[in-house]
């Protein structure tokens, strides 16, 4: 879209401000979706966790029946199930920043697709104002060759 209009110019300033804000916005929603999908394996990994800590002690009743082996069990059921219900928190938050940041790099996606638009149609501006410049150029051209073939037809005697 380079053109060496200067009225283009500040258009041309704010379509690269709005490119680089649009940037910076994919490379947050980047971070955000890997924050994301870092806090979804982490969950997934204390649950993974808690199922097998779970059939471990599940069998371990089962041959050893022992109160003490019991108390252990829900109590480090009871902090692994606060570590799981907070990472869900974890995920959730990380959830809602992904979707933000998405929403945010639709925002400047718009903005970028808007002032290239306007550029668009300026640079068309121009160029419809050139093809008339153009055209009445040509036409005073063809103008002034008739006038002068006329003027040397009248001035030459007849024969």
């Amino acid at each position: 879209m380079s053109h060496a209009d200067p009225s283009l110019s500040p258009l041309m300033a704010l379509l690269g401000q709005a490119e680089r804000e649009r940037d910076e916005a994919v490379a947050q929603a980047q971070r955000a979706e890997a924050q994301l999908a870092a806090a979804q394996g982490q969950g997934e990994q204390l649950l993974a966790y808690r199922h097998d800590y779970e059939a471990r002690f599940r069998e371990r009743f089962s041959r050893q029946g022992a109160i003490d082996t019991f108390q252990t069990y829900q109590g480090f059921m009871g902090r692994l199930s606060l570590a799981v219900n907070q990472q869900q928190g974890a995920v959730a938050n990380a959830a809602r920043r992904a979707e933000a940041a998405r929403q945010v790099v639709r925002e400047h996606e718009l903005r970028v697709a808007s002032v290239r638009k306007l550029i668009e149609r300026r640079l068309a501006e121009l160029r419809i104002a050139a093809d008339r410049r153009d055209q009445k150029q040509t036409d005073e051209f063809a103008s002034r060759a008739a006038w002068n073939r006329l003027a040397a037809q009248q001035a030459a005697p007849s024969v």
